[in-house]
């Protein structure tokens, strides 16, 4: 009484195989439009960034001034294969990892 009927309508004529590439090829430009996007905008700047980063932790030479990650800044003292010594006052030396340096700094920014 209060609910009224609903028919189902007749299914649409099949398509013919070009159409049905095209729609199908139509319906994944999308989504790869979006994998190309998000390739440019964040995997290769990312990808170039950590690029940059090994090139100036092989760089890393005695006496550079550095920043590590938790914001020490400091001096180079010793470098070993995967420690670094960096002073951050006359006789205090930390021990941090390679990647923990951040930042090399210009000559005499720490005194």
């Amino acid at each position: 009484m209060f609910i009224s009927q609903a028919y189902a309508q007749a299914a649409p004529a099949p398509a013919a195989a070009p159409d049905s590439f095209l729609g199908s090829l139509g319906s994944m430009l999308p989504l790869l439009l979006m994998f190309v996007v998000l390739y440019f905008v964040m995997i290769r700047p990312q990808m170039k960034r950590q690029k940059e980063h090994k090139a100036m932790i092989d760089a890393l030479a005695k006496g550079d001034e550095v920043v590590t990650g938790g914001g020490m800044i400091g001096r180079v003292s010793k470098i070993g294969e995967s420690y670094v010594h960096v002073e951050v006052a006359s006789g205090v030396e930390l021990q941090v990892q390679r990647t923990a340096i951040v930042q090399v700094l210009p000559k005499g920014t720490f005194k």
